[in-house]
């Protein structure tokens, strides 16, 4: 398993999931998952999801510009390390972020999102 090849299709899933059908992310969260985002900690794919299909826009889409991964661990988890644009619609201004996902493998051979941190980035 080439780790950089796992998080480039994670990434690639992940936000064109999230630009399309964010109800869609709830396959990538367990219970157990959380999500800080802008400092709010969430728990659980309910609420995880609840929170993101909440958020105040309908339409975005994210432009990646670098991710970096580490491994994590002896379970075989890794660290992802996201940052980029988001152009809302509308908007004329794309908004700087970083995302940071600490994934752990499934029985099944894949992997779910344990820990996922949000931040917009202002400069």
């Amino acid at each position: 398993m080439d780790p950089d090849a796992v998080a480039k299709a994670f990434v690639e899933h992940y936000y064109s999931t999230f630009d399309t059908n964010r109800a869609g992310l709830a396959g990538l969260y367990q219970e157990a998952s959380m999500l800080t985002f802008e400092g709010q900690k969430i728990q659980g794919v309910q609420s995880i999801v609840a929170k993101l299909t909440s958020l105040p826009f309908q339409q975005c889409k994210h432009h990646i510009s670098t991710v970096d991964c580490q491994p994590s661990g002896p379970a075989s988890g890794m660290l992802v390390f996201v940052s980029g644009n988001l152009q809302l619609a509308g908007e004329e201004h794309a908004l700087k972020f970083s995302q940071m996902f600490h994934l752990m493998p499934t029985p099944q051979g894949s992997f779910y999102v344990f820990n996922d941190i949000f931040r917009l980035n202002y400069a």
